[in-house]
């Protein structure tokens, strides 16, 4: 375990997360005491995809969607603007018109 005191942590922060990445876990210390600990998170990798949907559900952040999404052949060709014609503009348009 590597250790580091709070001013390296500050000046190095950086550089412990690239080690914390690695799998390492460093021990931060004030005046030679421990009073916090990086280390690595379970990777996404690690959970269920189901599990951590789940998660997220019964916290109110997600929800799963009604019906599969639509694939390109569905969605249809892209709309061609006319020469001139800014998307943004005409997004920002449509968003004051209350669409």
């Amino acid at each position: 375990m590597k250790k580091a005191s709070i001013t390296q942590t500050k000046n190095q922060l950086s550089a412990l997360i690239d080690v914390v990445k690695q799998g390492e876990t460093v021990l931060i210390l004030d005046r030679g005491r421990p009073v916090a600990r990086l280390e690595p998170v379970a990777s996404a990798k690690d959970a269920e995809p189901d599990d951590w949907l789940a998660e997220l559900e019964r916290e109110g952040l997600a929800r799963r969607p009604k019906r599969p999404p639509l694939s390109i052949r569905e969605l249809g060709k892209p709309v061609k603007l006319p020469k001139g014609i800014s998307a943004v503009r005409a997004l920002l348009d449509e968003r004051e018109e209350g669409w």
